[in-house]
């Protein structure tokens, strides 16, 4: 695909970023590399790195400050948390400004395709061998690449796997599911016994924006949300496959789930902790937010299993891939700076730090850091059967407009889903225009 000069976004406009207008990627060496005096030397700034969310541990944040500025002195490195939610939007009004661009930012891989087509991320193809080459998650590197080159790449990816409670499967004499079907029966009973007898129990955890969970149930039936077909994308929920899954989705909805019908996926841990859901879907580091003294439920250690959710052929299911690329900005004036600042955050003793909160690490030959235990074990399962969104340009503005969300919400409430998936099919086609 070719890069474009405009993002077209609903939600914020056209980001009018120009790909020859892009710094060259030679500005900064490749890491390890011999450089002249001149071009090790970047005058001192202040380098503003946007993370996203809670996602990025502490330990990991600090890491990166301490080591950044005691290798550039008188440079220092600021981390401005953002949020998910809205993101898309702020994205795009941030990195089309000379004065507001922060100099490296997080994105969702699946929004990365998006900005990368538009010339929002500096060209950093020739660093790639010093950040890991080969081994960086490949399907991070190709959602942040082009037409050969590369303008963002793998920061972390998070394969989703089921939580579930082990005391109240064994009061309500159930075992861990090997199918789909055996899913989708072991939740609506679990959720029918509610050993504890709480209030709004849900034996699923499934609130109506969650997109990204019931995507799993639509995969698995051979559905999907677009297809590209003679170079055209379009909307795909209408197909046999898709309705199949979503039939499922929406049996969980009204007979597995109390979750709000128009909630979201955030802080799932939280009804989790409560005793309100004896199973979540969430990626592997949730794993620690639960466990945790300050926002989780650490006393539920020895009630806590994990597996990953099956396929209708007793394989794992085809899960979201979730995760993030990082990029350095188009219009950073410290380009230099901003790939020190990707550097350490690709090092192994940064990657290491999010391995050991969960996070699947940006390179394939760290993947043994997430350990061997049932947790590391259920998060590697999935991914092996883990799928990213539809590779199309324009999926950012898909995203960006909550169609799925407002889509799923009505399927929660038992909505007919052929007549919504035809008009969400409808939305998404024009969207990937």
């Amino acid at each position: 695909m070719k890069i474009r000069t405009g993002l077209g976004l609903a939600v914020a406009g056209a980001l009018a970023l120009s790909a020859c207008g892009q710094p060259a990627a030679t500005t900064a060496p490749v890491p390890g590399a011999t450089t002249t005096p001149a071009a090790s030397a970047a005058a001192p700034a202040n380098i503003r790195v946007w993370l996203n969310g809670t996602d990025t541990p502490q330990e990991a944040r600090d890491f990166l400050k301490k080591t950044f500025e005691a290798q550039n002195a008188g440079s220092t490195l600021t981390i401005e948390e953002q949020q998910w939610t809205g993101l898309v939007d702020k994205l795009t009004t941030a990195l089309s400004s000379d004065s507001q661009t922060p100099d490296v930012v997080e994105v969702g891989n699946t929004q990365a395709a998006t900005f990368t087509t538009v010339g929002a991320f500096a060209d950093v193809t020739a660093d790639l061998a010093g950040w890991g080459g080969d081994d960086l998650l490949p399907g991070f590197v190709a959602a942040g690449s082009v037409d050969g080159k590369t303008f963002a790449v793998p920061y972390y990816a998070g394969s989703k796997a089921v939580f579930y409670r082990k005391d109240l499967f064994e009061k309500a004499g159930l075992t861990i599911p090997t199918t789909m079907a055996e899913f989708v029966d072991t939740a609506i009973k679990l959720k029918a016994a509610n050993p504890d007898k709480t209030k709004n129990f849900s034996g699923f955890w499934f609130p109506g924006k969650d997109w990204r969970n019931a995507v799993a149930f639509i995969w698995d039936a051979g559905g999907d949300l677009a297809t590209n077909t003679g170079g055209a994308w379009a909307g795909a929920l209408s197909a046999s496959g898709s309705q199949a899954g979503l039939a499922t989705v929406q049996k969980l909805f009204t007979e597995a789930s109390a979750a709000p019908k128009d909630g979201d996926e955030a802080d799932t841990w939280t009804p989790f902790c409560e005793g309100q859901a004896g199973m979540i879907s969430a990626p592997g580091w949730v794993r620690g937010l639960i466990l945790s003294e300050e926002n989780g439920c650490p006393d539920m250690e020895k009630n806590l299993g994990v597996f990953a959710l099956p396929g209708s052929d007793g394989s794992s299911a085809p899960v979201l891939l979730g995760g993030s690329n990082i990029a350095v900005a188009a219009k950073s004036p410290n380009q230099e700076l901003a790939r020190k600042a990707v550097t350490i955050m690709l090092s192994t003793e940064y990657q290491t730090i999010l391995a050991k909160a969960g996070l699947t690490p940006a390179k394939v030959s760290l993947a043994s850091l997430l350990g061997d235990d049932e947790s590391a074990k259920a998060t590697i399962a999935a991914a092996s059967n883990a799928r990213l969104t539809p590779a199309a340009a324009g999926w950012a503005s898909v995203e960006g407009a909550m169609i799925l969300e407002d889509f799923m919400v009505n399927v929660a409430k038992g909505g007919d889903i052929a007549a919504l998936a035809a008009e969400v099919d409808a939305k998404i086609t024009d969207k990937l225009k």
